[in-house]
């Protein structure tokens, strides 16, 4: 049954993912790259300098920073770990290649996005600010598109219960404690229905489930606050130990990066006929990257929405680097690590393990103590992730019920339930629903960057002309 199931996911999968999708979402990238006259590189250094400089004033729940962190508390996950791994092992090293110049252009996306939450977002009777795609859509295209934000109110809903919210992280949590706790499943029990498991993931998911339950109860205050702790520090851990493991492995950088890219417009020539065609790449890379970075996906700017800020640019610029920070720079050093110690190619092992590989056979540590850092990196970037998409599916439940708060207490509680069940779902299953969704939900979006793209520039325009006079 589980195969059938399987076989249905891919099949729709393949047809979301398909050309067209990818084709609107980099075109979009282009399209504002081109506007806004490469701004994500002219820009990136004061990008940087605000992302830690608070605004004093301005509307909003949480800082510029914490809004930020919650952003990437949703995007530093599985995906820059697992993601990457199956994204070079199913699509070659090429699909590494897509993933930086899909996220170059991601970056020009998640400004805009983050710039349209601020200048349309509205604020609650309870005095909680409320923003993202379905607004910037009805309030900025017109009440008559309000069915289109309605639309991806429903899909981000789907997306957090079904997709990057829960069974890909919680799975993603479950297999890296079993790797490091009971790699060879010594200790298992059975479970009606589902089948047997080792102990240590049926444990870690009652913890899960019940730190979870406990944050999310605090709404988006709690869940900044714990956000901004966990989420830097986890990050510079992760890139240390990338950065140690490329630094080890500095004499074979070039003979990976021509690999890169020979894989990026030749996958055959590399993969020895595995991957046979560029599209594949393609598709693996930019599906990956948009699953890690979501750039052009529409769940960042809900976060950016809460910012304390009264400049829609700034927290443009803001949220632009978590693009930046996500893709160009966590997942570039994860794929490098997989493509330098030839992870990618050991027959056997998926998802998690190829990086643990990676890990164990790059550095010159103790195995089991590099596996351990992983374990835990992999372990708090996916637990804030599921915190983050919380907040941004249940925002765009208050959207599509009109904040019925009954309703949104339910879907938390389910939320729960669906970290819960999480480790039981197959691998390739989890990633593949998570996939769907996340296509379904960048289309709106996306239609709602083409046409407000001009908004976006002329906001652009202005700020920085004002910003000119004040010097």
């Amino acid at each position: 049954m589980w195969e059938a199931i399987n076989n249905f996911l891919v099949a729709v999968d393949d047809k979301v993912w398909g050309v067209p999708l990818m084709v609107l979402i980099i075109a979009g990238g282009v399209l504002l790259t081109s506007r806004l006259g490469l701004l994500q590189v002219r820009r990136l250094p004061l990008a940087l300098k605000w992302m830690f400089k608070n605004e004093e004033e301005g509307d909003g729940e949480i800082s510029s920073f914490a809004a930020l962190c919650t952003a990437l508390s949703a995007t530093i996950g599985t995906g820059n770990i697992v993601g990457v791994a199956t994204a070079v092992c199913a699509g070659g090293p090429g699909a590494l290649f897509w993933m930086i110049v899909a996220a170059f252009f991601g970056m020009a996306t998640k400004y805009s996005e983050g710039l349209l939450a601020v200048k349309y977002r509205v604020v609650a009777e309870d005095g909680h600010s409320l923003g993202g795609p379905f607004y910037y859509i009805e309030k900025g295209m017109g009440p008559k598109w309000k069915w289109l934000g309605k639309i991806f109110a429903f899909f981000g809903v789907c997306v957090g219960l079904f997709g990057i919210g829960t069974f890909s992280q919680v799975n993603g949590i479950s297999s890296a404690v079993q790797n490091f706790f009971d790699p060879d499943k010594t200790n298992c029990i059975n479970i009606p229905f589902l089948g047997q498991y080792s102990v240590a993931v049926v444990v870690s998911s009652l913890i899960l489930a019940f730190f979870v339950a406990a944050i999310l109860i605090g709404g988006v205050k709690r869940i900044a606050a714990v956000s901004q702790i966990i989420v830097p520090f986890m990050a510079v851990i992760y890139i240390i130990f990338s950065v140690a493991l490329i630094i080890c492995n500095i004499t074979e950088i070039p003979n990976a990066i021509v690999t890169v890219v020979t894989a990026a417009f030749n996958p055959k020539a590399v993969t020895g006929g595995v991957v046979g065609s560029m599209i594949v790449a393609i598709q693996k890379g930019v599906a990956r990257g948009i699953f890690s970075n979501e750039a052009g996906l529409g769940s960042a700017p809900i976060a950016a929405a809460a910012a304390q800020t009264k400049e829609p640019v700034r927290q443009g610029l803001v949220s632009m680097t978590g693009t930046f920070i996500d893709t160009i720079l966590i997942c570039t050093m994860t794929g490098l690590s997989i493509v330098l110690t030839g992870a990618w190619q050991v027959e056997g092992i998926e998802g998690v393990q190829v990086t643990t590989y990676a890990f164990q056979h790059g550095l010159p540590l103790p195995a089991k103590f590099t596996a351990f850092v992983l374990m835990l990196c992999l372990v708090f970037f996916a637990f804030t992730t599921i915190l983050g998409w919380d907040y941004y599916s249940e925002r765009c439940l208050e959207y599509l019920t009109n904040g019925h708060k009954t309703k949104i207490i339910v879907y938390r509680w389910l939320y729960i339930f669906a970290v819960f069940i999480g480790p039981y779902m197959t691998v390739s299953a989890v990633w593949t629903i998570a996939d769907i969704f996340n296509g379904l939900m960048a289309i709106p979006n996306m239609i709602a960057l083409f046409a407000l793209s001009g908004v976006v520039v002329k906001e652009t325009k202005a700020f920085f002309k004002a910003e000119k006079h004040k010097m």
